[in-house]
């Protein structure tokens, strides 16, 4: 084009302020008279950067403007279609319609599954869906260099080395490729894609032909794609067109620039240079390229905003971000060219710290009524947490990046119902459904929860039977312990069980996926009253299903019910919902590609790690990197230029603040490669921030001095410790007098799990309860105990796990027990009782207690069984006065408590299922009154030793006024039920009067 006019291309440097600059200056050029700047297009890359060119002209308007028009090019990063104005009329009939991205996606999974099961193979739903979504990310890709398939074909993959999964990957999409263009045939359809390129090149000959009499800008766009480069380059040689870039790198050596890249083939040994992709300016590079515009022939705009940064910043991140070989330049740089004058960073101990700290620093910048504020990141948890730290002053603000459909609570709920169903409601997901925030919202949620949390308590510990039928169990269970809670539930349970009970067989393969939406659709808005579909993104949700109701003929090839919600997630994660403007207006939380020309006086850039900004590459999984280059798609690793792009675009505001933190939700964070480059031209002359560090310390801690919590010791009045006492109890209450009173007293009881995996004490009442049956059959054959141990492990309610690993063990310590008793007998002892229930007053308390087994001895006296499923407790414990269980027993016994069971204990021990040290198999006997030196008590003196402790404690905690102390002796109070409750982490270990001053 070297006949024509010279091209109308200018550039708004990165401390320029873009918005206000170009705003500024169409103004100063076409706004002449009133209706001058009404009279053109201005074309934007996206609805942001519309918006804020909008809010530009409204700061510079003294008097009012009637503004041009506006119209996006649109982004297929955001979901975003071209501008009616570019997409409509005369221009647009000629060009076949678009395909619809829902029905690609679906249609290219399912495409995709078939082929799979024609290799006898089988894909996971949601694995086919992310393939898919690759798929056309790639063959976009394609379309938008105009790489045309027949090319990809003519690809020969062995000469490139390739390995054999590549190879196979390279056919695979081949395969695909050709059967979805057949499909896009059949439906008079083109890709997305496609129909961009034909409208921006239609657009283009037609100006071309007949210039518009009005003028024409083209501003803020980088895109390289071939057809927008011609079409920019179209606009910069009309009469009335102008093409506005941000960012270009105008203070570049000439040399350099020419080492970015692209290269052309050697002529002789056909070697290809490696373009420097990962530099900031090699897109921008790339589409002056095919603009056919040199760097030379780009003027300076004209005007620049009011909140951008000095020049030399510019210069000094051009330096900063030089190619590697050329980085050696900075240790010549003056201390100027190496200034970053306004910039600051934080280095926080985590992300949470992070968080709080930029929320903190957004806050002061509020104080100021003129000063604007933007947050960017990539990474939308750190996102959310900022968000959420600035709701403590009450500040509302957009992230304009928005949040996954899957991560809010909506979307939650919908998961949560199709993990539940799908897997026979299990207790922690039917639970976490009941309970959402959104389920039964209304004047009726707390009369809901108050059920919901009855039947929380009931499937407390192992899981009961899968389905609604386990559920039914546990309320007919006649266990006297849920009596109360049982209390009331019939009826709402009988509603809940009505609106789920349909679901349990839409499960069966082959799944109906017609009526699998239906059902859950109408089961999600019985559930919340029709409140998940309001708002954005139950809005989002609806649009979702609905979708996929008018394309059942497009759902899954296979699917069975376990898939279901990855499926889903898979779906609903690939939606942003980004919330509605409202927010405050001087604060704005941006992604990269949302922040792209926005411009503020104080610009915070958080998450500086690697793997957030930039991002992680992730690598083609259709195409080897070695196909994509000997076609000339990008590399995967532009996008680190990209990144890089938009920090240095960001970077131009007046006042910037780099943070990152040292750790992340994964671990130790290693530092952006972009932030340690500044770090390394820069040295000393960037600065940290200089309040931040105090103000991360100091936001949540008191300023009084802090006290270390006294050891708990409460004192109970007389009359609460009026109360009967069960033997279990009494060794709790010697050695952890805090712990009996909160138990026995205050009622509090440690609950189980949900969900939980079967514990000692769920082990040890199983166990019981099959002896106990077993003794209650009488005639003690080893064969009836076995098989009702094997009655049990063949419940289908057991775990698998549980069955697996505990009945080896649990079948070999009841065949031992089986053995000893058969043994005993014949030698005259004798079971007379099994799991006996006994009460005596002792002391003038009432001492209750459940004997595992009472045995008559040969010579007529009483032997005290307690079966244990681990180790004994120690002779020490006993002979010390802490474990008081056998004697106390043999007191009820000998008072007579135990009904028909009469005499004196002259034997006391401890039945173990564990093994015994120095032994390989299961079982053994041990006894406290048999041991060495004084380390036993003696039979006679058993019951005497008991009492006498017994005594001992009722006369301090009972019927005296005791303080009950919390870990009164630790090395005995092993359990923690009411660690939490006695704050034993503020005072274990720790001086009475220890205290610590933050001031």
């Amino acid at each position: 084009m070297s006949d024509r006019r010279r091209p109308s291309i200018y550039n708004i440097a990165a401390h320029g302020g873009f918005a206000d600059a170009l705003a500024q200056g169409l103004i100063d050029r076409f706004a002449k008279d009133a209706f001058g700047l009404a009279r053109g297009l201005v074309i934007l890359p996206n609805n942001r950067a519309r918006r804020a060119l909008q809010e530009a002209f409204v700061r510079l308007s003294e008097n009012g403007l009637l503004l041009p028009q506006m119209v996006v090019i649109g982004d297929l990063e955001l979901d975003e279609a071209i501008g009616v104005a570019l997409d409509s009329g005369e221009l647009a009939l000629n060009i076949p319609a678009a395909v619809d991205p829902m029905d690609r996606l679906l249609t290219l999974a399912q495409l995709i599954q078939k082929e799979v099961r024609q290799r006898d193979e089988v894909i996971l739903a949601k694995d086919a869906l992310r393939l898919a979504r690759e798929f056309a990310r790639t063959f976009d890709q394609l379309t938008v260099e105009e790489i045309a398939l027949a090319d990809l074909m003519k690809t020969e993959p062995t000469s490139l080395d390739l390995s054999s999964h590549w190879q196979d990957s390279y056919r695979f999409f081949l395969i695909i490729a050709e059967k979805w263009e057949k499909k896009l045939a059949e439906w008079e359809r083109v890709d997305q894609a496609v129909r961009r390129n034909a409208l921006f090149d239609h657009i283009a000959k037609t100006w071309q032909r007949s210039p518009p009499g009005h003028f024409i800008v083209a501003a803020g766009i980088t895109t390289s794609a071939p057809a927008i480069a011609r079409f920019l380059e179209t606009i910069s040689f009309m009469p009335s067109g102008l093409v506005v870039l941000p960012d270009l790198d105008l203070v570049m050596p000439e040399e350099e620039w020419d080492l970015l890249g692209p290269f052309q083939p050697d002529p002789e040994t056909g070697y290809v240079p490696r373009a420097q992709e990962t530099h900031p300016q090699y897109h921008m590079k790339l589409l002056l390229d095919r603009m056919s515009i040199a760097r030379g022939e780009v003027m300076r705009w004209p005007r620049t905003g009011e909140s951008g940064a000095v020049a030399k910043r510019s210069r000094a991140l051009s330096h900063a971000f030089a190619i590697p070989k050329l980085t050696v330049r900075w240790q010549t740089l003056e201390s100027k060219e190496r200034s970053l004058a306004g910039v600051q960073t934080i280095e926080a101990r985590n992300s949470a710290e992070e968080a709080q700290t930029i929320a903190l620093l957004a806050r002061e910048a509020l104080e100021d009524p003129h000063q604007r504020v933007a947050i960017v990141t990539p990474d939308r948890s750190l996102a959310t947490r900022i968000s959420a730290h600035l709701k403590r002053w009450e500040i509302q603000v957009d992230d304009t990046a928005g949040q996954p459909l899957a991560k809010l609570p909506e979307g939650i709920l919908f998961l949560n119902l199709i993990a539940t169903v799908a897997d026979g409601f299990p207790p922690a997901e039917f639970l976490a459904l009941l309970k959402h925030p959104l389920v039964r919202h209304g004047q009726e949620r707390l009369d809901w929860l108050n059920q919901v949390r009855k039947l929380d308590l009931l499937l407390r510990g192992p899981r009961p039977s899968p389905g609604l039928a386990g559920i039914d169990a546990l309320l007919k269970d006649r266990n006297p312990r849920r009596k109360k809670l049982r209390e009331g539930m019939a009826p709402w349970w009988k509603t809940v069980r009505a609106m789920f009970e349909q679901m349990e067989n839409l499960f069966a393969p082959p799944l109906n996926w017609g009526s699998l939406l239906d059902r859950l659709q109408q089961l999600a808005g019985d559930l919340t009253d029709g409140s998940i579909w309001a708002g954005p993104a139950g809005r989002e949700l609806a649009d979702l299903l609905t979708k996929l109701q008018s394309r059942t003929e497009m759902g899954p090839v296979r699917i069975v019910a376990d898939e279901l919600a990855g499926y889903f997630e898979n779906l609903m994660s690939a939606i942003s919902v980004r919330p509605a403007y409202g927010g405050h207006p001087r604060i704005a939380l941006y992604g990269l590609l949302e922040a792209r020309l926005q411009q503020s006086d104080l610009v915070i850039c958080c998450g500086l790690n690697e793997g957030s900004w930039p991002q992680a590459i992730t690598p083609d999984p259709w195409l080897a990197p070695m196909i994509r280059k000997s076609l000339g798609l990008p590399a995967q690793e532009r996008q680190i230029g990209l990144s890089a792009h938009d920090l240095v675009g960001a970077m131009g505001a007046k006042n910037v603040i780099l943070s990152r933190a040292r750790r992340d939700d994964g671990g130790p964070a290693i530092a952006s490669r972009f932030l340690l480059r500044l770090k390394g031209m820069c040295g000393e002359n960037l600065k940290e921030h200089s309040d931040a560090q105090r103000w991360m310390s100091s936001i949540d801690q008191p300023r009084a001095p802090i006290v270390a919590y006294e050891r708990p010791a409460p004192v109970p009045s007389a009359e609460q410790r009026h109360i009967p006492i069960s033997v279990t109890q009494v060794d709790r209450l010697i050695a952890d007098p805090f712990a009996f009173y909160a138990n026995k007293i205050m009622g509090f009881a440690s609950l189980d799990m949900i969900d939980a995996d079967p514990s000692a004490a769920w082990r040890g009442t199983i166990i019981h309860d099959i002896l106990d049956q077993w003794a209650k059959q009488n005639d003690y054959a080893p064969e009836a105990l076995i098989e009702s141990a094997r009655a049990f492990l063949n419940d289908p309610a057991l775990h698998p796990l549980m069955r697996s690993l505990w009945a080896p063990r649990l079948l070999e310590g009841l065949t031992w027990i089986a053995d000893t008793v058969a043994d005993n007998r014949k030698a005259g002892r004798e079971p007379i009782a099994s799991e006996i229930y006994g009460k005596a007053e002792i002391a003038g308390v009432q001492l209750s207690g459940i004997a595992d087994r009472i045995d008559r001895m040969p010579d007529g006296g009483l032997a005290i069984v307690d079966y244990k499923t681990g180790g004994a407790p120690t002779n020490r414990a006993v002979v010390e006065g802490y474990n008081l269980q056998l004697g106390l027993l043999a007191a009820i016994a000998e008072l007579g408590g135990f009904g028909d069971v009469s005499g004196q204990a002259v034997a006391f021990e401890y039945w173990s299922l564990a093994k015994k040290s120095g032994v390989d198999s299961f079982g053994y006997v041990s006894s406290p009154t048999k041991g060495r030196g004084e380390n036993f008590v003696a039979a006679d003196a058993m019951v005497d030793h008991a009492v006498a402790r017994f005594n001992e404690a009722v006369d301090l905690y009972i019927k005296g006024l005791e303080p009950m102390t919390a870990k009164l002796h630790p090395e005995y109070a092993i359990y923690a039920d009411y660690d939490q409750l006695m704050r034993l982490e503020e005072w274990y270990g720790r001086s009475p009067m220890e205290t610590v001053d933050h001031e």
